[in-house]
């Protein structure tokens, strides 16, 4: 894939970017980079296939839901200096785009930590907004439910969004990033592998 344009769109929105041809050498630079921090992780099965959680915690608190999962560890999560979490889609535009059932994730890449990080691997970036918001409906939503034995439609079949209204419905609260938020340094790291959902 072709990163260089991709990578200036964003840095054109204000996001820093790193290109990593492997999962392996993305979470050695995090863990390079990250050193005596409180870092907060949002539901991610990227972090989880890349290790990133168990390498992280050997020099920072490290607070994960998927770890000890409650409300109070998500809470504890939004207080992290530092917030690492991947995306349900990119654009080729420049642009991030997350569903979350909760809002915990989406909250925190929107405000609160002073940096956030997002690993991307190669199978999330989609040419523009409307291809990215139906990759999150239809791709990742449907997968994610079904990891979580969510009483959905989409889990059962994990083929596409059904619009349900079940109350295990994990598509509540859509966030489309356009830029940088201010205030807050926001580095995306592409991972030229297929990773997470």
């Amino acid at each position: 894939m072709e990163y260089g344009g991709i990578r200036q769109n964003f840095e054109k929105h204000g996001f820093s970017t790193q290109l990593f041809s492997t999962k392996e050498a993305a979470r050695d630079y995090l863990v390079s980079a990250l050193k005596n921090q409180t870092i907060g992780f949002g539901g991610s099965v990227t972090l989880q296939e890349m290790g990133l959680f168990e390498a992280l915690q050997q020099t920072n608190a490290v607070v994960w839901h998927n770890k000890v999962p409650s409300r109070d560890v998500r809470y504890m999560a939004s207080c992290a200096n530092i917030y690492i979490t991947s995306a349900n889609a990119v654009t080729e535009g420049g642009q991030i785009v997350n569903i979350d059932g909760t809002g915990n994730r989406v909250a925190m890449t929107a405000f609160g930590p002073q940096t956030c990080y997002y690993v991307v691997g190669k199978n999330k970036i989609t040419p523009n907004l409307e291809k990215a918001i139906y990759r999150c409906r239809n791709v990742a939503a449907p997968q994610n439910a079904r990891r979580i034995n969510a009483k959905t439609p989409c889990a059962r079949n994990a083929d596409k969004c059904y619009d349900c209204s079940s109350p295990a419905r994990i598509c509540r609260i859509t966030a489309v990033i356009d830029r940088a938020p201010m205030g807050m340094k926001c580095e995306v790291i592409f991972v030229d592998e297929v990773l997470g959902y």
